[in-house]
């Protein structure tokens, strides 16, 4: 049995789930999202608790129920409290800043980079240097974060570049003759 699979997802106050064959819509107090599953997990919706449960223990439908009820526990989450992914930018000028519904960061670059976030995501730049990513989706927050990071990610020399809060970079020392050589 999956341990995952078999975990119950209680629903917060203010949280609906409706279920329509294999299409599920939550609804809560972010707002709404709705997700087609694989027919052969059935979901259910009893005393406030979410559960999910597979015909089998075939491969796919072990596989499929741990997904299932991860999924469905993300949804429940991000329609209730909403995901959040926060960015740094190191480096000497660089800076983000909002321009309508993009946002506009120089990162060392003889350009600005235009970073367009899909809907229902939002960033957030207070002041010019921390950065929020914030959604109700967790796989589209993941996905605009990872495309923002993207544009420049930390260099191992001297760890400039676009990172998430609280990575660590590990620095390479560099050129050993540049450190201690004799003369």
């Amino acid at each position: 049995m999956s341990r995952i699979g078999k975990m119950p997802i209680p629903l917060p106050p203010g949280v609906e789930v409706e279920i329509r064959g294999n299409e599920v819509t939550v609804k809560g107090p972010k707002g709404e999202l709705s997700r087609s599953f694989d027919p052969a997990i059935s979901i259910s919706v009893n005393d406030g608790t979410i559960t999910v449960s597979r015909p089998s223990d075939n491969r796919i439908h072990r596989s499929l129920h741990g997904l299932t009820r991860s999924l469905l526990a993300n949804m429940v989450e991000g329609v209730s409290k909403g995901f959040q992914k926060d960015l740094e930018l190191v480096g000497v000028g660089y800076r983000a800043q909002t321009v309508g519904e993009k946002v506009e960061l120089q990162v060392g670059y003889s350009h600005t980079v235009e970073i367009v976030p899909p809907s229902g995501v939002t960033v957030v730049v207070v002041g010019a240097q921390p950065t929020s990513i914030q959604g109700i989706n967790k796989e589209s927050v993941g996905d605009a974060a990872a495309k923002s990071r993207a544009v420049r990610p930390p260099e191992h020399y001297k760890g400039k570049g676009i990172r998430y809060v609280g990575e660590k970079v590990r620095l390479k020392p560099g050129k050993s003759g540049k450190v201690g050589a004799k003369r």
